[in-house]
């Protein structure tokens, strides 16, 4: 696996961008020149406004290129262009932006309980003149209660957000028909996994959480550069 050596690589340089382009390609993704640069647009507002207010703990060009982005696009090949997607927790925009980034035609829906970076994710919707897409001050449990959510979304997806089997639950009733779940998690997650596939109905092959079934298919990857282990979790409405 590659590893970036030039520290003195910065935010937004092309050596930066050519970093992700190059990452993408380990997953067969083609990113564009655009693409990149709409990375690096915001990765620099995200440094910007972490030195004034708390919106990220990572900084480090590497980790932003590699933590960021790259591990936000993995779910990328399996969503559907022009589909409606929700990011439940979406913090600075992980992994929501990103994959709005590669597939333009996404409807996309950010929600956050913390309102400053809410105030970020406008500011940078506003800063990559984005179309169909929103950022709420919101949680996810009084969004479902909103009727023009409620069973709405393709594709709900999150990032290292509370227990898998949780954000199922509390996903569920804003998934549309033959939706699916997807949960970007890291490497210690064998506990849950097997938890959860303890529960599989031995005759369906379905999982059940709350009233829902759902077919369950979990993808284990390493990042490039860092040779991180992360885990994509995907559940789908049956």
């Amino acid at each position: 696996m590659r590893r970036a050596t030039d520290e003195s690589m910065e935010i937004g340089s092309e050596k930066w961008k050519q970093l992700i382009i190059d990452g993408a390609k380990d997953f067969d993704m083609r990113l564009s020149r655009n693409q990149a640069r709409q990375f690096a647009v915001h990765a620099g507002l995200l440094l910007k406004w972490s030195r004034k207010t708390n919106i990220t703990a990572i900084t480090d060009p590497l980790d932003v290129a590699v933590k960021h982005f790259l591990d936000s696009l993995i779910p990328g090949s399996l969503i559907s262009p022009g589909a409606t997607m929700l990011d439940i927790g979406s913090g600075a925009g992980f992994p929501g932006i990103p994959l709005k980034i590669m597939i333009p035609s996404l409807q996309v829906t950010l929600i956050d309980a913390s309102r400053k970076k809410i105030s970020f994710l406008k500011h940078a919707i506003r800063t990559l003149n984005f179309e169909n897409i929103e950022a709420r001050h919101v949680r996810a449990e009084d969004f479902a209660k909103e009727p023009a959510a409620a069973n709405c979304f393709d594709v709900i997806i999150s990032r290292a957000l509370s227990s898998i089997e949780d954000f199922v639950s509390m996903a569920a009733p804003l998934l549309a028909k033959d939706g699916a779940i997807m949960a970007l998690k890291g490497p210690d997650l064998q506990q849950e996994i097997e938890a959860l596939r303890a529960q599989i109905d031995t005759h369906t092959g379905l999982l059940k959480i709350g009233n829902v079934l759902y077919s369950l298919r979990v993808e284990t990857y390493t990042l490039p550069y860092l040779e991180s282990q992360r885990s994509l979790i995907i559940f789908r409405k049956v």
